[in-house]
């Protein structure tokens, strides 16, 4: 492996757009992952807006359905719906996103270094010294100029940030694939369907969403919460899959995931010559669990303050956690809290109770509302009385 200006750990979508934009740029950039096939180990719910499917022009290799409504499941099983006449969003194939972000960066002169991982790294005279492990188990150091932990919530170089200045939120989550006859598909098609509510899981919330004809991607996530003992993941998973009619289908792939972020993001984004990226620098959103456009927009940040600092001025990199927080927006703290309330909180039926009276006072909204509330964070759509709930004054 010849020295790269900057070597990226991780080949998730950040670490891969970044070294896609970085190549365009002309920079040698290498990218290294753990995986041999980025194809694998696709856990994500990866439902987004329309609007990021245009922004970025994901092909349609990438997505797996469109849907124009929701459906909200609330507790006690009342079921509300939202439908709008154009497509408001897509649920992509995750593994086959993250592939073909890694290839289109290596199309533009990126180098891909599947089955390495970074073991341990240090500060080497202007840049960093990298030490590497292969699939084989056979080891290479690597200097490279700038370093870029995009290793998702694992932090495998950066660390996790101090507990008692940035604590870290934990979300657990597991995901099964099932497949399903045609009019059971239908059922849920063209929709996101969540069911929110302590008896469908407490302290979190599930989902069925729609991936290619006769496949459903149903899912469970909540907060972990150390005060209080939580029932197993599988088993709330299977007790959703009876209720809803889906207990007995075949099961094509099962797979699970941990998500981590601080609430307000205030964690060092730079360690010398290494920097964070993506949920390495918390850029998943707790409120919804969603990870991809977030971790997106870090990349876009990060890229022309890297190629400055290439170019002699490593100082512009100091604007970098600034400039996230201001694409991120003063919403994604509120957004934060509010899940912090929401889920943690969501564990009996007084809490049922509050989450109805929510619910109900979405009704008077479009499915456009609903779209800007959860995935731009937009709670003036809902009006005043949000904000009490939001601030967990109620």
């Amino acid at each position: 492996m010849s020295e790269p200006q900057v070597l990226i750990v991780g080949a998730g979508p950040s670490g891969a757009d970044l070294a896609y934009r970085l190549a365009v740029a002309g920079v040698d950039v290498m990218v290294v992952d753990r995986l041999t096939d980025l194809r694998q180990a696709a856990f994500s719910s990866a439902a987004v807006p329309w609007s990021a499917v245009e922004e970025h022009q994901w092909p349609d290799s990438v997505i797996a359905a469109r849907w124009s409504g929701w459906q909200l499941l609330g507790p006690g099983g009342q079921r509300r719906q939202w439908q709008a006449p154009q497509p408001l969003g897509a649920v992509l194939d995750f593994g086959a996103l993250r592939h073909w972000l890694a290839r289109r960066a290596e199309a533009a002169g990126a180098r891909l270094a599947l089955g390495w991982r970074a073991d341990s790294w240090r500060p080497h005279g202007d840049g960093a010294l990298v030490q590497l492990r292969g699939p084989g188990g056979e080891r290479r150091d690597v200097q490279a100029s700038w370093l870029v932990d995009a290793s998702g919530q694992q932090r495998a170089l950066l660390g996790d940030p101090a507990s008692t200045e940035h604590p870290l939120v934990r979300g657990v989550g597991v995901e099964w694939l099932v497949q399903v006859d045609p009019l059971g598909w239908q059922r849920w098609a063209d929709q996101l369907s969540f069911m929110l509510g302590s008896d469908w899981v407490p302290q979190g919330y599930g989902w069925v969403f729609p991936m290619g004809p006769g496949v459903l991607k149903v899912g469970i996530c909540r907060l972990c919460d150390p005060l209080r003992p939580q029932p197993p993941l599988q088993t709330l998973l299977q007790q959703l899959l009876d209720r809803v009619g889906l207990g007995d289908c075949p099961v094509l792939d099962r797979h699970g995931g941990l998500v981590r972020s601080t609430i307000h993001r205030h964690e060092s984004h730079q360690c010398g010559p290494l920097l964070g990226l993506g949920d390495a620098v918390s850029t998943a959103n707790l409120l919804g669990g969603e990870g991809i456009r977030h971790a997106l927009s870090s990349s876009a940040e990060l890229a022309p303050l890297l190629v400055t600092a290439l170019a002699g001025k490593p100082s512009a990199l100091r604007h970098y956690p600034r400039r996230l927080r201001r694409r991120l927006g003063w919403r994604w703290s509120l957004s934060g809290r509010l899940a912090q309330h929401t889920w943690l909180g969501l564990r009996n039926v007084a809490a049922d109770r509050r989450l109805s009276s929510l619910l109900r006072g979405l009704e008077g909204c479009s499915a456009d509302d609903l779209s800007a509330l959860l995935f731009d964070y937009r709670f003036e759509r809902y009006g005043l009385r949000a904000l009490p709930y939001a601030l967990g004054w109620r």
